[in-house]
């Protein structure tokens, strides 16, 4: 008989907190790991096991999610101190939902089966609410034997789960494209909603109209309605488009490929982060924006 699955979830933010609800409510047993105590405490009332270090997290888990910010991150957690890695059981999969440059995605993945693990790039889309309701979208690739060993939880955490492939490095890839459009999108939405106020157009009238027209993105619906209601809680921040924007800069660079509205809405982010902005939801760009050009948007003190 296969063993019954039992997960790990390293990495309590807004994307793993959602992964690991998910997790439970498919009845898959499942320790959380995050650095803050009061966050692992909350998953412990909601029926998990919460533990405070990854190895914690790792040790009875033969199927471990991190979901950390990026490589650094991802490397600590695995292979530092209080590592998961050295607490896994042999033949444990490693499922990296990380963003992270292609390149140290492989790197990862080559040291995790160098230690006897199997490892999946599996970097995801859809943000906090679909984490939470178990509609995430995964961009994966790895070995055919640990996407069978996964399979439960992948589906307990996701709606489509893409398989790119037997080898890691070709979800990053296609994440990276993903967070090029989204990086984009969010810029022009930023730049299309502060021209609007500038002119005199009434938001509200103007994001309604536009996303029943040729010009929508989903960045611009979700986005634009968070820069119409002054709302600049943190669903994704500044800081996460200056990181994955640069990874994107930097890849293209790598093969002599232009990148020039992606270098330009990344010079926003950044000049949003200088501002103090980094951890406002990234719509907060239209708020640089609105100040080069005297723009009034709502609840622009916030």
């Amino acid at each position: 008989m296969p063993k019954p699955i039992t997960a790990a979830v390293i990495g309590l933010g807004s994307m793993g907190w959602g992964a690991a609800l998910s997790l439970l409510r498919a009845d898959i047993a499942t320790s959380g790991a995050d650095i803050q105590q009061a966050v692992v405490a909350r998953f412990s009332e909601e029926g998990g096991t919460g533990v405070m270090t990854p190895s914690a997290a790792a040790r009875d888990a033969n199927v471990v999610f991190v979901f950390v910010v990026n490589a650094e991150q991802a490397e600590t957690v695995l292979f530092g101190e209080h590592g998961a890695v050295a607490a896994a059981g042999l033949g444990t999969v490693f499922v990296l939902c990380v963003t992270m440059p292609p390149s140290a995605s492989i790197t990862l993945a080559d040291r995790l089966e160098k230690a006897g693990m199997m490892a999946i790039d599996a970097p995801v889309s859809g943000g906090a609410a679909k984490a939470l309701s178990g509609e995430m979208t995964i961009m994966a690739s790895g070995n055919a034997k640990a996407f069978d060993i996964a399979e439960p939880a992948l589906s307990a955490i996701a709606t489509r789960v893409f398989r790119l492939g037997d080898r890691p490095g070709l979800g990053s890839q296609v994440k990276m494209i993903n967070q090029l459009l989204a990086g984009v999108h969010i810029a022009a939405t930023a730049e299309a909603m502060t021209l609007g106020a500038k002119i005199g157009l009434d938001l509200k009238t103007l994001h309604e109209v536009i996303v029943e027209c040729a010009g929508n993105s989903w960045m611009f619906e979700n986005r634009g309605a968070h820069i119409v209601a002054g709302d600049y809680t943190p669903r994704s921040a500044v800081d996460i488009f200056v990181k994955d924007l640069g990874i994107v800069v930097s890849e293209a660079g790598a093969v002599t490929c232009p990148t020039p509205l992606s270098t330009a809405a990344r010079e926003l982010f950044i000049e949003a982060s200088a501002q103090g902005l980094g951890r406002q939801d990234d719509a907060a760009v239209a708020k640089v924006l609105a100040g080069k050009c005297g723009a009034v948007l709502p609840e622009m003190e916030t």
